[in-house]
């Protein structure tokens, strides 16, 4: 189990994956407590997307989820949207604020998992002003 969490007690395991479940993945959060960010970016606004951040060390694809991926990038290209080929459901993407963390969308964990395990916290992310917006926010200590 990743130890990559600063906090005393020990990860919780959630699982999650695409609509089809071509992509399927397993994420270690630390005690079910999560911090989950809205931007208003373009593609954020359009997709809707809802997301935490873990390090990619407490992340990690199933079975042969990696296969059934594609990526999109725009602007700087460093975020790296990732997408299922077959549904088109982008589960996670590695985020132009942490990139060497998975941001995952939270909607896209299996739902007994959202229900029963994690409490949230929802924090907006002025991603219009991503550069003014950055050096202000908590999500930079994610990974």
């Amino acid at each position: 189990m990743p130890l990559a969490f600063a906090h005393a007690e020990l990860p919780i395991s959630v699982s999650g994956g695409c609509h089809c479940r071509s992509v399927r993945f397993t994420c270690y959060l630390p005690n079910g407590y999560i911090d989950v960010y809205t931007c208003n970016c373009s593609i954020c606004v359009m997709k809707q997307n809802a997301h935490f951040v873990v390090p990619e060390s407490s992340f990690h694809l199933l079975d042969n989820s990696q296969g059934m991926l594609t990526t999109y990038t725009f602007g700087t290209h460093t975020a790296k949207h990732m997408f299922c080929l077959k549904c088109g459901v982008q589960s996670f993407y590695r985020p132009r604020s942490n990139p060497t963390g998975i941001a995952v969308t939270y909607t896209c964990l299996d739902k007994q998992d959202r229900e029963e395990k994690l409490q949230i916290v929802v924090k907006e992310v002025d991603g219009e002003n991503w550069e003014e917006q950055i050096k202000h926010s908590d999500i930079l200590n994610k990974t």
